[in-house]
């Protein structure tokens, strides 16, 4: 699985914005600098997830970017839902729509069970957790284990 760059600066902004919940909405200037994010590719972001329904837009001199539930609300899987579609497709197109047969038929439920282990993470932490540092416990254990981190 790869997290593309528009994901990880989706996430990166949407979490800016829980620092800014109950103020003024951010500028996508403001946004992009303090993450070091493109500011036009930024805007492609922002606009997705305000189609998406996760921010909403003001215009003015106090315009900007702000949440648009709690981020108690929000999951990083809302968040890579709204700018990248399904978490994880084969060839774009979601595992329960393919069909294998032969050798690779064991292939279905085993890209099944991955989206689901990928959904359980990504459903699971919301955009409060991970701006409070309290990842779920279940997180914690899986990246406690060393093979987490290294690169086979």
């Amino acid at each position: 699985m790869r997290i593309s760059a528009r994901a990880d600066y989706a996430v990166r902004a949407a979490l800016l914005l829980v620092g800014a919940e109950g103020v003024e909405p951010m500028k996508a200037e403001a946004i992009a600098d303090a993450q070091e994010i493109p500011h036009k590719f930024l805007e492609g972001i922002l606009n997705d997830m305000r189609r998406g329904g996760l921010v909403v837009s003001q215009r003015g001199i106090h315009g900007g970017y702000r949440l648009a539930r709690p981020a108690t609300d929000i999951s990083v899987a809302d968040v890579i839902r709204a700018v990248e579609g399904p978490l994880v497709s084969v060839r774009d197109v979601r595992p329960p729509e393919l069909t294998y047969t032969g050798p690779a038929e064991a292939l279905l439920p085993l890209w099944v069970a991955l989206r689901a282990n990928v959904r359980r993470i990504l459903e699971g932490v919301s955009l409060a957790d991970v701006a409070a540092g309290r990842l779920p416990e279940f997180v914690h254990s899986l990246a406690q284990d060393p093979a987490a981190w290294s690169n086979p």
